[in-house]
Order: structure tokens, then sequence, then C-alpha cells
């Protein structure tokens, strides 16, 4: 959750949960903000830009080489 709405391109996150603990887990992670460091961290694990699809990999949109448009500041992070 919280990686999802640290996206500034990203208005909502869709949960579907199968059973109630999974809801539990869910709510849990919209209260978590994550600092630079650990999206750093995950970058590293998945560069911006990596495409799982394979006939995508011309395109590459703003949102992946400009780091102002992959995570909202930081003070816009935390949970409303």
């Amino acid at each position: 959750m919280a990686f999802a709405v640290t996206h500034p391109g990203v208005t909502s996150a869709i949960i579907g949960p199968r059973t109630i603990e999974h809801l539990d887990d869910l709510l849990a992670g919209a209260t978590v903000t994550l600092d630079d460091e650990i999206l750093d961290r995950i970058d590293g694990i998945v560069p911006p830009g990596t495409d799982p699809g394979p006939l995508d990999v011309a395109y590459n949109p703003p949102a992946v080489t400009r780091t102002s448009q992959r995570r909202r500041s930081a003070d816009e992070r935390a949970a409303a």
C-alpha cells in the first residue's frame, strides 16, 4: 500500500483481500510512510523502467525517468 500511494500518478490503491487477515494487513499498510532510502532500495531491486511486458520496452514514460514524477514529496506521503 505504501509503495503504491507514494507514486504521484496513483490516485487510489485498489485492494482485494480474500480474508479478514488480508484486509487487516492491507489496512495496516495504509499507515506506513516510506522514506527515500527505502524507495531507493526498491528502485535498486526493480529499476524504474523495468517492464515485465517485453512488447512495451521501447516506451520510456517521464514517470520512469524523473524522480519527481515517481514519488510524492516526503511531506505528502504521510497517511491521511
